[in-house]
């Protein structure tokens, strides 16, 4: 595969999942913007084809100057991966409009106005990919997260439509649908589980483990793998799917 050529933004891009599709872009000759809220972090792994562009996906006006500064940097946008998200537990009942609206904020605002902006220069072009990351979250309900549930759902269903409105075009629309992934996400929930149960760190970290069927996490390469496949040369046929990577989940 070579992707020389090609421009990437990955929001969320400096740590975890987005890092990995960063990094397996770039080393198929891709350039990569990544972009994300802390500054700091994005420019300690700005290298080998990747650039720091800070940005909030929550707020529309930081979206549309960082994508327009990356555009303006590096070229047309063509492959775009919404990344960016936040995950927390809680039950409904005890789930406040701050806590709904912040989760929606990013993980479906984000998502909406990153795709947004990227398809306007990716427009100009005659090749594109759109890669979400969402989770196993927005194919099935989550025990006692049902408000990331419903974000992680918006962003699946935003990309079925997205892939029929475009359907015979040379764009593509999928997401990427993992279980528990070994990511810096990990040891915030474990705190999260532990104080909503009361259950040691172990107990805690098995309640993920074990919800993997293969009994591990998932590392963050299995995923960039995935979003490769989906920038291949015989991708085109793979739209408005929803690929689990969950390690056999049903």
């Amino acid at each position: 595969m070579s992707l020389n050529g090609k421009h990437a933004l990955v929001t969320g891009g400096g740590t975890g999942i987005g890092l990995a599709i960063a990094r397996a872009l770039a080393a198929q000759g891709a350039q990569v913007t990544i972009t994300g809220r802390r500054a700091e972090v994005l420019e300690q792994v700005a290298i080998n084809g990747l650039h720091a562009v800070q940005m909030d996906v929550a707020d529309e006006d930081s979206v549309v100057t960082g994508v327009a500064s990356a555009v303006e940097a590096r070229g047309p946008i063509q492959i775009c991966v919404p990344n960016a998200g936040i995950a927390e537990g809680r039950a409904l009942h005890k789930t406040d409009m701050e806590f709904w609206r912040t989760m929606m904020a990013i993980n479906v605002d984000g998502c909406f106005l990153t795709i947004r902006e990227c398809l306007k220069s990716m427009h100009t072009t005659d090749w594109g990919r759109v890669i979400a990351i969402s989770s196993i979250a927005g194919l099935k309900g989550l025990k006692g997260g049902s408000c990331y549930t419903a974000s992680k759902h918006a962003m699946v269903g935003m990309i079925r439509a997205l892939a029929a409105d475009y359907v015979g075009k040379p764009y593509t629309f999928n997401a990427l649908c993992p279980a528990y992934v070994d990511t810096n996400i990990v040891p915030q929930n474990v705190e999260s589980i532990m104080k909503r149960t009361g259950m040691s760190e172990d107990e805690a970290m098995q309640v993920m483990v074990g919800a993997n069927p293969h009994g591990r996490l998932i590392a963050p390469e299995e995923v960039a793998d995935a979003a490769l496949f989906l920038c291949g040369a015989n991708s085109g046929s793979m739209n408005g799917q929803a690929i689990q990577i969950s390690g056999g989940e049903m």
